[in-house]
């Protein structure tokens, strides 16, 4: 059943309400807190990559305090395990069974801070519960709560004792983003509450699990026209045949626009997707899937040049919504 246009004003007006709650904590940066809560309703992780001291723990801090659900936090060191990550099975004397103890990553949301500080045994254990929400251990299958988000950090200044992340665990984050520093107006306000070392231990939760689940139910039916795919499809092909790229966007990540594209539409009051949608949030959603070719990359060759260039060249279409 498509959504309607009253649902979508609803479902922008609770966008906002979880927007301002978060920015209570995290200053000066609507749009980023915007992505971040587009992909939680997408079903989606995020890979939030910055310098040192720009909120990105904040933010993930910031977001599950607004949705009172279960989260824990998961601190990448190069000595941790994967079973530190997905739980463990111990022998129960007294009951003379194994006994399955979860591990953090069941959580509907988990931060895993500095994620390339893992080795890349411990980076690999979370490739099977980011696609499929589950894992699996000692050959038994263990379900994740809903709804369940990864919001990873990364620096990329600091290279020494950090694993690049793989394509493969890349392409399994929705998106991939970063924050900033904040501007002057709002870094005077932080400066101002110095005191405070944790702000998002003074929000409340606004929105409960159940909520989460319903607006992402809802969101799944935003109206998206076959000319619209057409052009998400086009695109990714494009990005596949540059001469710069060795590998462009796959189809997870032409699945993954389409998802996030629904729910930024709502997000606006709309019922249906637009062609500005996927261009708004291409940069986010693709340019972290690409894989470059060596020489073209050190020649001065990035995705984000690669991708301008394909929305530059194949035409968007002119959408007659017929909804």
């Amino acid at each position: 059943m498509a959504m309607t246009a009253e649902q979508a004003t609803w479902f922008a007006g609770t966008f906002d309400k979880l927007v301002d709650n978060v920015g209570q904590a995290v200053l000066g940066k609507p749009h980023v807190i915007r992505l971040v809560l587009m992909a939680m309703l997408a079903e989606g992780h995020v890979l939030l990559e910055d310098a040192p001291g720009t909120g990105k723990t904040m933010l993930a801090r910031s977001l599950a305090a607004t949705v009172q659900g279960t989260n824990s936090r998961i601190q990448f060191t190069p000595d941790l395990l994967p079973s530190d990550v997905t739980g463990i099975t111990i022998y129960d004397q007294k009951s003379q069974e194994f006994e399955f103890h979860k591990g953090p990553i069941f959580a509907n949301i988990v931060l895993a801070d500095e994620i390339n500080r893992a080795s890349p045994k411990t980076q690999s254990a979370l490739l099977e519960v980011m696609e499929e929400s589950r894992v699996t251990v000692d050959g038994v299958s263990y379900t994740n709560p809903r709804p369940f988000m990864v919001i990873a950090t990364q620096n990329p200044i600091e290279q020494a004792g950090t694993y690049r992340l793989p394509e493969a665990q890349l392409d399994r984050f929705l998106i991939k983003t970063m924050i900033g520093y904040p501007d002057h107006e709002a870094t005077v306000r932080l400066l101002g509450g110095a005191s405070l070392r944790d702000r998002s231990s003074s929000l409340n939760p606004i929105i409960t699990t159940q909520a989460v689940m319903d607006m992402a139910d809802l969101a799944s039916e935003t109206h998206v026209e076959v000319a619209v795919l057409e052009y998400i499809s086009r695109l990714t092909e494009a990005t596949r045949t540059a001469p710069e790229s060795r590998l462009g966007v796959s189809v997870r990540g032409a699945l993954a626009m389409v998802r996030s594209a629904k729910v930024w539409a709502a997000a606006q009051g709309r019922h249906y997707v637009l062609p500005d949608d996927v261009k708004e949030l291409a940069p986010y959603v693709w340019t972290h899937r690409f894989v470059m070719d060596p020489e073209a990359e050190f020649a001065g060759a990035t995705p984000e040049a690669i991708l301008t260039r394909v929305l530059a060249d194949i035409p968007a279409p002119q959408q007659q919504v017929s909804v």
